[in-house]
């Protein structure tokens, strides 16, 4: 998930996250590190306060979407780490330049495995929001490698900070296994120590030879980063009202999330921005298995069967 975020345990309501950075008594208010950790507080805020992001932090988090969700991360990992290699020597670019410790391709490829077995490739395909970001990714790491420096930023501490938080609830929530399948997206083997990794992440922005018209636009394309992000989890946040939803008060779910949802055409409906109430089979089904329901067609089978009879005499 993105951010820019250090955890704190959260009390009944759930875990919290916290945009705070350990104070560095050498860094200057011009030094890109602090003008991207205040620029980009506000979007920061904003993607925090996201439903999907507030409701994951309680633990109200489907393994279904929680797999979209990882889908949408391999996407933008790969567009991300794609251009990154194609701009490792580039000095603008080089000296974040970390593959061994940061790059999360490969371990989104055994959470895909994990989740959708060994054909993976054959049962996802990147979202539409999250294909405006990979387009937005691929754009700037060809023509404007400079603002590359945003992305990495925005994605790589926000998951060695705030991630490891929403490792520890999906794993909680999910019942994932305690050896980290599923989620080795957060799993820096690399990195022994975070903090220490981050400090140095932020000493290697700051040395960057950059004019200040070049870092205001870095900040710039760290919120832009940061509205991507959101309407990813707008999107995701839509999609599990519509599909994913426990029976509450007597009602019942629109989708059971067994299977394969994309084999239901009003989920890909829905999923290219089209209304659609849900799927009229899975709505149907689970309508039969209401008791009440059940009654009544006991009754109107009977009367039926009744009127039938009386017509033959």
């Amino acid at each position: 998930m993105p951010s820019l975020m250090d955890s704190s345990e959260g009390g009944e309501e759930g875990e919290s996250l916290r945009y705070e950075e350990m104070e560095d008594d050498n860094v200057s208010p011009t030094d890109l590190s602090e003008l991207l950790k205040d620029g980009t507080k506000e979007s920061h805020d904003r993607a925090e306060n996201t439903q999907f992001v507030k409701d994951f932090l309680k633990g109200r988090i489907k393994k279904e979407l929680f797999k979209l969700a990882t889908v949408a991360l391999y996407f933008t990992y790969s567009a991300l780490e794609e251009e990154m290699d194609r701009n490792k020597d580039n000095p603008v670019f080089a000296p974040l330049y970390f593959p061994l410790e940061l790059h999360r391709k490969e371990a989104l490829i055994k959470d895909m495995k994990y989740f959708y077995g060994e054909d993976w490739k054959e049962k996802i395909r990147c979202s539409e929001a999250a294909q405006h970001y990979v387009d937005r990714i691929h754009h700037v790491g060809q023509h404007e490698p400079e603002l590359l420096v945003a992305h990495a930023y925005t994605r790589y501490m926000g998951d060695l900070s705030g991630g490891q938080v929403l490792k520890k609830v999906a794993q909680r929530a999910l019942k994932l296994p305690s050896t980290d399948e599923g989620i080795q997206f957060y799993v820096f083997e690399n990195i022994s120590n975070a903090q220490q990794f981050k400090q140095l992440y932020r000493a290697r922005l700051n040395a960057l030879d950059l004019d200040k018209n070049c870092k205001e636009r870095i900040v710039e394309e760290a919120n832009r980063a940061f509205r991507f992000n959101m309407q990813v989890f707008d999107e995701l946040d839509k999609i599990g009202r519509s599909l994913t939803e426990e029976a509450q008060g007597g009602g019942f779910p629109v989708h059971d999330g067994k299977g394969d949802l994309r084999k239901c055409p009003y989920y890909a409906d829905k999923q290219a921005g089209k209304a659609a109430p849900g799927c009229p089979y899975h709505t149907a089904v689970a309508l039969a298995k209401q008791p009440i329901v059940q009654l009544i067609l006991a009754v109107c089978v009977a009367v039926a069967a009744g009127a039938a009879a009386w017509y033959i005499m």
